[in-house]
């Protein structure tokens, strides 16, 4: 019995990703009739229970897609509250201070543009590497 792969989770739309699921459901449900023995049939009570575990695993799945926008959201959203701060960010080992002056969530991460003092631009900094705030 060949199994065919599953697309990667959080691809294409909510809809297209629920209907991705239905398909590959009664794909294993269709291989899983088709292949069991006739003399020894899957018992209605284990058979509901598969069913009812397939259900709780794509709940799990949605969840989580949604758990991990809304993170996204709101680090884009405390990002936002970085502008116009100066702000001491860990640059390769280096601390360098700066004020943000630019954030760019276009990659779906938010990245910050930090300019320093002598007019220097730091590029593509995440809020991990920043270590300290001054308003």
């Amino acid at each position: 019995m060949a199994i065919s792969s599953i697309p990667a989770v959080g691809t294409g739309t909510p809809a297209q990703s629920s209907n991705i699921a239905i398909q590959d459901f009664l794909k294993i449900l269709t291989s899983q009739l088709n292949n069991q023995d006739p003399l020894k049939p899957v018992d209605n009570q284990e058979f509901v229970a598969q069913i009812a575990q397939f259900a709780t695993l794509e709940q799990s799945r949605q969840l989580n897609v949604k758990i991990d926008d809304l993170l996204t959201v709101q680090s884009s959203q405390q990002s936002v509250g970085l502008l116009g701060k100066t702000v001491d960010v860990n640059q390769n080992g280096f601390i360098v201070s700066g004020r943000v002056t630019a954030l760019d969530v276009s990659s779906g991460t938010p990245k910050l543009t930090v300019t320093t003092a002598s007019g220097a631009f730091q590029n593509n900094i995440s809020p991990s590497q920043i270590l300290n705030i001054r308003p």
